[in-house]
């Protein structure tokens, strides 16, 4: 088996303003089957003049094998890669004059549950994090000994109250690991709603990219 990360051979697609003339950033993960290119339709549906969208390309369009509720080690080292991955980007965002508490992390499904995990697991202020139909990784009864503090980070999570890839319950849990850290964590569980994202949760998530922005 390759150790070579393979995440890192792929592009990271852009968005809205150039890094280092952007006020803020949303960092994009795309779902399983996906591709960074479609993740970025997203912001256009949040797109605000201030902001740099970047969207990282997983390999295989895939960021890691199996279920997110598989145990960890079905899911390595893909895992492993794909929040290596992630912290690189957030690491150049920071190096264009972003700081972390204007970034935010956002992403569907698979991209959803990495951005949560990433979060916990580099629990710090951030500007937010945006969960569409997602939540953190692991099997039932992982353990979440999460270390650092996430100091009042927004956190949007939106789901379907019977997805069928998102259980309600690890919403809820995840919810509840994120307060933990000290996030601001807003839950939304919508009725009946398939696998995907809708406008009420796409208002939420202008009103939290909106409050990132500093003032003036």
């Amino acid at each position: 088996m390759t150790t070579t990360n393979l995440h890192q051979t792929q592009p990271i697609a852009h968005a809205g303003q150039p890094l280092d003339q952007a006020d803020a950033a949303l960092i994009l993960l795309h779902g399983r089957g996906a591709d960074a290119a479609s993740i970025l339709l997203l912001a256009e549906e949040l797109y605000h003049p201030a902001y740099a969208y970047v969207a990282p390309q997983a390999a295989n369009n895939t960021w890691y094998p199996n279920t997110f509720l598989a145990p960890m080690a079905q899911n390595e080292p893909w895992l492993s890669w794909a929040l290596a991955r992630v912290g690189e980007v957030v690491a150049t965002v920071e190096a264009a004059g972003i700081p972390a508490e204007r970034i935010v992390l956002g992403g569907f499904s698979q991209g959803a549950c990495l951005a949560s995990e990433f979060m916990a697991r580099n629990a710090r202020r951030y500007g937010g994090l945006l969960a569409f139909s997602g939540g953190l990784i692991g099997p039932p009864g992982t353990p979440r000994a999460y270390a650092g503090s996430l100091d009042g980070t927004p956190v949007f999570l939106g789901c379907s109250d019977v997805d069928a890839h998102i259980p309600k319950t690890r919403v809820e849990e995840t919810a509840t690991v994120l307060a933990g850290l000290g996030a601001q964590v807003t839950v939304r569980l919508y009725p009946g709603m398939g696998h995907t994202i809708n406008t009420d949760e796409i208002e939420h998530a202008r009103t939290l990219l909106r409050a990132v922005l500093p003032p003036g």
